[in-house]
C-alpha cells in the first residue's frame, strides 16, 4: 500500500475514516489493508455504538456494513444524516442483493461495494466518494441505475430545490411526526429557529401547516 498511496483531493491530507462492521477481525483486517492511505480514527459494531462513535469523530466518511445489530446500516444513515448532512458513506457488505444496494443507496450512501475488493481497491474507493464522487462494484452499478431509472418520482423537483439543505431535513422530520422540541433535539437546534425554519418551508412550497406538509412530502417518498 504504501508505494501506491493515493491523495485525497489535490494535496489534502488523507480522508478520516469510521469502520463499521459487526465483526472485529474484519474491521482489523480492514484497518490493516488501508495502512495509511486512509486516517482510520474510529471503530463500530451495532448502530447504536456506531451513531454514537460517528457524532464524537465527525469523520469524512464511514466505512458501513448493510446487516447490523440494532437496525442495520440503513438505520445508521438515517440517524447520522439527520445530523451531519455533510458525512460521507460507502457501503461495504458481502452481500450483492439488489434490494441491499438500493436501501442503502436511498438511505444516502454514496457508494456501495463487495468484500471482494481489494484493499488497493477499497483505498481508492474511500478516497474517491469522500472527494465527492459515487463508487459502486460494476455489478451493483447496474441495480442502482435500473431503481431509479424505474422510479416514479420525477429526476428534478423545482419545489424541492428551493428549500436550503436545513429546511430539508427539518421538512423531513416534521413529515415523520417529529413534535418541534424532537427536531431541535434531533438536529441540535433551538424550537425558534424549528419554528423559522417550517414557516420558511411553508413559505416556499405554499402550504397553510404541517399536515399539509406532510402530505406533500409522502407523495415525493421523501420520508
Amino acid at each position: 500500500m504504501a508505494d501506491e498511496k493515493t491523495t485525497f483531493g489535490a494535496g489534502a491530507t488523507a480522508p478520516r475514516v469510521v469502520i463499521v462492521d459487526d465483526h472485529r477481525l474484519f474491521r482489523s483486517g480492514v484497518r490493516g489493508e488501508l495502512g495509511d492511505a486512509v486516517d482510520v480514527i474510529g471503530e463500530a459494531g451495532d448502530v447504536d455504538s456506531a451513531v454514537h462513535v460517528i457524532s464524537e469523530h465527525q469523520p469524512d466518511l464511514v466505512l458501513l456494513d448493510v446487516h447490523l445489530p440494532g437496525g442495520g446500516g440503513v438505520e445508521v444513515l438515517r440517524r447520522v444524516l439527520a445530523r451531519y448532512p455533510e458525512i460521507k458513506f460507502l457501503a461495504l457488505s458481502v452481500s450483492d442483493a439488489a434490494e441491499d444496494v438500493i436501501g442503502v443507496v436511498r438511505g444516502g450512501a454514496r457508494g456501495y461495494v463487495t468484500k471482494t475488493i481489494s484493499g488497493k481497491e477499497l483505498a481508492d474507493a474511500i478516497i474517491r466518494v469522500a472527494d465527492g464522487d459515487a463508487v459502486f462494484s460494476p455489478r451493483l452499478a447496474g441495480f442502482v441505475l435500473d431503481a431509479f431509472a424505474a422510479t416514479d418520482s420525477p429526476p428534478m423537483d423545482p419545489e424541492l430545490d428551493r428549500l436550503t439543505q436545513r429546511e430539508r431535513e427539518v421538512l423531513r422530520l416534521i413529515a415523520r411526526g417529529y413534535a418541534y422540541k424532537e427536531v431541535g433535539k434531533e438536529l441540535f437546534i433551538s424550537v425558534k429557529t424549528v419554528e423559522t425554519h417550517v414557516s420558511s418551508v411553508l413559505r416556499k412550497l405554499q402550504l397553510s401547516n404541517r399536515h399539509e406538509l406532510s402530505r406533500w412530502a409522502t407523495a415525493r417518498k421523501l420520508l
